[in-house]
């Protein structure tokens, strides 16, 4: 007879160590609810994303330098609130209620940002396409939608991918073999949305309105808040384990106190709880790693520890929670290596839509004129094409010469996608070197469109596709998998971040250049105008920082150290 699962009253799943094949809940069945929410927020994030540089510059009048930093910053705060929402998530509320209350955020914030582009009075006053007049006030109230888009989605970005893969079991051999294809139909449904996004929404955008191109998004939001609650009763649901920033402070307060302390030679002396399973809700006990032992002193017992029996957490850790803290230690190097490649990504939306803006937009001999944004499409088509090659041809072919179940490992993954976007920014410098070439040649600097077909665009934007396939969803995975399980939406969000430190980077690196190319009166690397300009610097420089970038990654990964989880979960699903 089958075992029905057991609810707790705030909605987790006790399974109580039965068979898999009992499990009313989880594993792929309950992935077409999360990853079709992902795929309709994606959509209506790229469908607004993509083309935000245009409405910035053609319709709140902004330069194309202003234009690039402002939907730089904006992009980046997209990325730097998931820390806030994972924080949520892992401390109070669990994923499943952070992703719900921060839908809805997302959807209110949607729905205002259409109103600042249709209703008379929110919306600038324009005079043809480009001649458009802003006031203050309308700019402020389309910075206020964007940025509470920015609050929403950072309870969505940390929480989803961590969601679904919270519905495979660790302990399951054949649901963390499926948890690692997971991770890569997620990036799928991620760029399903993107493809109706880069091609029929900017496309409306361009040639309908804006009204219609931010509204459309607005709806499909709301329809990735229906999907994600028709699924509710197929979750598990993993209990929140308290605030990881306080557990995180407690190990280093306490080994700051015991400073003078010597670390004991056998590490069986050092304090663990006596159970089998960890004292910290939703997380398994982590065994004891040699490197950063500094941070073992929390572990060593000491009178001042105890209190009337009871143990003072700001003098005394378990090892597990000492691990947890050398865990994030060691993923900060590998996070601060994706920054670079996250400036290299950030181009898709920023410079590359610029430069094709200059180039002629014409399909053929006809009079359809294709959105340079919509070029981003390619970079979709090529991770829809890579998604499925990795997994079932890639995966299977390397497994066979390597022996690890994922063929290779996420370090390695990580590393081919670095080396790949140094090769898109080489593209994307030689096609504009190539073009600037061509404007002089033939005195075309007046031209708002050169002859010279924007489909030329396409190799670089192929190439960033792939390298996403190799490092954005590597990142995915590994920062999951080493992340300690209480935590993993903070890693999750810690991975997110370096996209958004990358756009801040890329923001800082275009003031920078900017600031010096036009001393003198000079129109500098990035002019309104960019066939006075010299973008191809400015993808030579991305190229050698990613170079150098790569050098010092393939350091940090041959000396990092993989966490080693034992023991049972607790109070999860």
């Amino acid at each position: 007879m089958e075992e029905e699962d057991v609810y707790t009253k705030d909605g987790t799943v006790d399974y109580r160590g039965k068979p898999a094949n009992k499990k009313k809940t989880g594993t792929w069945k309950a992935c077409p609810f999360i990853l079709g929410n992902e795929c309709c927020e994606r959509l209506a994030y790229y469908g607004m994303s993509s083309n935000l540089v245009r409405y910035f510059k053609h319709r709140l009048n902004q330069s194309s330098a202003t234009a690039t930093k402002s939907n730089q910053d904006w992009g980046g705060t997209c990325y730097i609130t998931p820390l806030i929402g994972a924080f949520v998530a892992d401390a109070y509320l669990g994923r499943y209620w952070t992703i719900a209350i921060f839908s809805i955020i997302y959807v209110f914030g949607m729905t205002f940002l259409t109103l600042t582009a249709t209703l008379p009075g929110l919306r600038p006053t324009c005079h043809g396409n480009d001649n458009c007049n802003a006031t203050e006030a309308q700019s402020a109230a389309t910075f206020v939608a964007l940025y509470l888009i920015a609050l929403g989605t950072g309870g969505i970005k940390p929480c989803v991918s961590s969601y679904g893969a919270d519905q495979f079991d660790d302990a399951d051999e054949v649901e963390k073999k499926h948890k690692g294809s997971f991770f890569n139909w997620f990036y799928f449904s991620i760029n399903i949305g993107a493809l109706i996004a880069s091609s029929v929404l900017v496309w409306v955008q361009d040639n309908v309105g804006w009204g219609w191109g931010f509204g459309i998004p607005a709806v499909a939001m709301a329809i990735a808040v229906a999907f994600f609650f028709s699924g509710t009763r197929l979750f598990r649901n993993q209990k929140p384990g308290g605030s990881p920033l306080t557990r995180l402070c407690q190990v280093v307060v306490a080994s700051i106190r015991k400073h003078r302390v010597e670390v004991p030679a056998d590490k069986t002396l050092l304090y663990e709880t006596a159970d089998a399973e960890s004292n910290i809700k939703g997380s398994r006990k982590l065994d004891h790693t040699k490197d950063l032992s500094f941070f073992d002193k929390a572990a060593i017992e000491t009178r001042s520890g105890h209190v009337k029996e009871s143990v003072d957490r700001w003098r005394l850790c378990t090892v597990t929670q000492v691990e947890e803290l050398k865990a994030i230690i060691r993923l900060l190097p590998i996070w601060a290596t994706g920054i670079i490649f996250a400036a290299v990504y950030s181009q898709m939306s920023n410079l590359f839509v610029l430069q094709g803006e200059r180039m002629n937009t014409h399909v053929g001999n006809s009079s359809f004129k294709i959105p340079p944004a919509s070029l981003s499409i390619f970079d979709t088509l090529s991770v829809i094409f890579w998604v499925p090659v990795y997994d079932r041809i890639i995966v299977p072919v390397t497994r066979k010469f390597t022996g690890h179940k994922n063929g290779i490992t996420q370090l390695q993954r990580m590393g081919i996608g670095l080396f790949i976007s140094i090769i898109s920014m080489i593209c994307a410098a030689v096609l504009e070197l190539i073009r600037l070439r061509i404007v002089r040649k033939n005195n075309y600097y007046e031209l708002d469109e050169m002859p010279m077909t924007i489909f030329w665009q396409v190799p670089q934007y192929f190439l960033i596709g792939c390298a996403e396939v190799f490092t954005f969803i590597g990142q995915l995975e590994f920062f999951y998998e080493q992340a300690p399980d209480a935590m993993r939406s903070l890693c999750s969000a810690l991975s997110l971040t370096t996209v958004a430190l990358g756009n801040y980077l890329s923001a800082l690196l275009v003031t920078i250049v900017t600031a010096i190319s036009t001393r003198n009166g000079k129109p500098g690397w990035i002019p309104n105008n960019l066939n006075y300009g010299h973008v191809d610097y400015f993808f030579w420089l991305l190229a050698v920082m990613s170079v150098l970038n790569l050098g010092v990654y393939i350091l940090v990964a041959q000396w990092y150290t993989y966490k080693n989880p034992v023991g049972t979960l607790r109070d999860s699903k």
